[in-house]
């Protein structure tokens, strides 16, 4: 379905499974979704006019009731990349349950000290950079402009999370080297399965894992592989992660799974919790990455 915004057709997202299945996998108490979107309504919250998709509405109050089907306690929004770095959708839903929730939010290069205050303030622990969806090109990372803006974050204690596909830095330890801050890397480093484990960028990735020096998100398995849930092509990059360093792994549903374009069937929530048996065969190792793990990242009280 697309949509038309002057001359440009735009794609519309397919909603979410609204009838979310009660996963099979009993989750730890507070467990949490390190990783899920909130999405209009569009009179209220104006997306950009140069977004490459248009998402389906979906609200704190959807995200909630999600939340509580699946048996989680906790979760973290992230900025769409629709809403550019116009963070007020993300404010609304973090203010309605600042215990529950924390926030990843995107801004510009000129963001005042006082925003930075006020974003910390509200809950959000880190900045996001969308990589894929430069026009500059595969493989240019624009490194002195994020750590610009890491070294006005560090006293705060957040991170920034990139959305970038490893697989096209195979220098990506090098890159950042020294960085002054954790990097968090999504959708389990976005390396397309059919490139292997092998591939040098995931292979950096790796060593910049283990090196204490980031994190990667056990997410949105359908956006790297072609075949069907529950995506056997995925298992073998969440093992070397979780073989590198459980304790810099969190995991996340992606919820409601924007995408612009779907070659698969729209997943069910519960399916995509219960990935976690065999991604992460342990229960210890699934209480760290669920529990554990977000509370050091994100900063929520326990």
């Amino acid at each position: 379905m697309v949509e038309s915004a002057g001359k440009v057709s735009i794609p519309v997202s397919v909603p979410p499974e609204r009838a979310t299945r009660r996963p099979a996998l009993r989750l730890p108490q507070r467990s949490c979704d390190c990783h899920a979107h909130v999405c209009g309504p569009e009179e209220k919250y104006p997306l950009l006019p140069d977004r490459i998709y248009t998402p389906a509405p979906v609200t704190v109050d959807d995200y909630r009731d999600l939340l509580a089907a699946l048996g989680v306690e906790r979760g973290v929004l992230v900025q769409p990349s629709f809403y550019g770095a116009d963070n007020s959708a993300l404010l609304e839903a973090l203010a309605a349950a600042p215990s529950m929730f924390r926030g990843v939010a995107v801004v510009s290069d000129s963001v005042s000290d006082q925003e930075l205050e006020r974003l910390h303030a509200a809950g959000v622990r880190g900045l996001r950079f969308n990589i894929v969806d430069l026009s500059s090109g595969k493989g240019q990372l624009p490194i002195d402009r994020i750590r610009r803006l890491a070294d006005r974050i560090k006293p705060f204690g957040w991170h920034v999370e990139m959305l970038m596909h490893v697989n096209e830095f195979p220098d990506l330890d090098r890159e950042f080297d020294g960085f002054p801050v954790d990097v968090v890397f999504g959708h389990l480093g976005y390396v397309p399965t059919e490139r292997g484990t092998g591939d040098a960028g995931f292979q950096a990735l790796l060593r910049l894992l283990g090196s204490g020096r980031a994190w990667v998100k056990l997410t949105a398995p359908y956006r790297i592989s072609p075949q069907a849930m529950p995506h056997p092509d995925v298992v073998p990059f969440a093992h070397a992660l979780l073989e590198a360093a459980p304790e810099r792994l969190v995991w996340g549903s992606d919820w409601p799974h924007v995408k612009a374009q779907w070659s698969i069937p729209m997943p069910n929530d519960g399916d995509i919790v219960d990935l976690l048996s065999d991604w992460v065969p342990s229960e210890a190792a699934r209480h760290r990455i669920l529990v554990e793990n977000p509370v050091r990242l994100y900063g929520f009280d326990d």
